[in-house]
């Protein structure tokens, strides 16, 4: 059985107003992890990711690329327990 694993992420740099959340959004769904990403009023993004540990892994590191005009500085990992509290993979408003 795969291990499931929950972590919170705060992605800095060049990550709002570049369709980062959307990217996102389908990075964790190609991903099959469950969770949520907004944006927080001092110019960074926040995320929840939950799922198979591996699955979380490569969503973290797309994370750390993100979509095409963004430049991302630095993701922040803090790793969590799983919930299992999400059904699917969320934009926060």
């Amino acid at each position: 059985m795969k291990k499931k694993m929950r972590a919170h992420a705060i992605i800095r740099g060049r990550v709002q107003g570049v369709f980062f959340r959307v990217e996102t959004k389908r990075a964790a769904d190609r991903c099959r992890v469950k969770g949520w990403v907004r944006n927080l009023v001092d110019g960074t993004v926040e995320a929840v990711f939950e799922g198979d540990k591996d699955r979380v892994e490569k969503t973290l590191a797309w994370c750390g690329q993100g979509p095409p005009h963004s430049t991302v500085e630095d993701v922040k990992v803090r790793w969590q327990d799983y919930t299992g509290e999400f059904r699917d993979f969320r934009i926060l408003y």
